[in-house]
């Protein structure tokens, strides 16, 4: 299971997912009010009191959750290629909805209060991405290679 390349990069997409909740997505500072959208909450600081605001941004942790806990699923099934393949292909879609919602939100808050800096979280999901597709390449590269030695027996 760990001598798998697949299952580094399936490793690479639950870190990935898990970073993504810890780092901002976009940050503000206009005078004293300091804004920050992180995946799980909208943050505003003004005056030294913070107000945070969970829903509906909370939505994009539950993704990450989500697609960080279908790739342990995906690791776990190592024995079965095929259901790896679709465990696999469902977490794409799920990840699609992550970086959906990432850009959907950056972009709710930029339009509400102007351009802010970019946060690594908005960026760390597409890692995810071309991880998952790359563990489902190697995926299919290995049910191949099985059929293939089956054939030829």
């Amino acid at each position: 299971m760990w001598q798998r390349v697949q299952t580094l990069f399936l490793i690479l997409v639950v870190l990935s997912m898990l970073v993504s909740f810890f780092l901002p997505i976009w940050r503000i500072t206009n005078g004293g009010i300091e804004m920050q959208l992180y995946p799980l909450h909208f943050s505003t600081i003004e005056n030294g009191v913070k107000t945070t605001q969970y829903f509906p941004f909370s939505i994009m942790a539950i993704l990450m959750a989500a697609a960080a806990t279908v790739a342990v699923m995906e690791i776990m099934r190592f024995d079965n290629r095929m259901t790896q393949v679709k465990l696999g292909t469902l977490n794409s879609l799920i990840l699609a909805f992550v970086l959906g919602s990432v850009v959907y939100f950056y972009n709710q808050v930029t339009n509400q209060y102007g351009y802010g800096k970019f946060g690594l979280s908005i960026w760390v999901p597409f890692i995810g991405v071309a991880c998952n597709w790359l563990a489902i390449r190697f995926i299919r590269k290995d049910e191949k290679l099985v059929r293939d030695s089956d054939r030829i027996r």
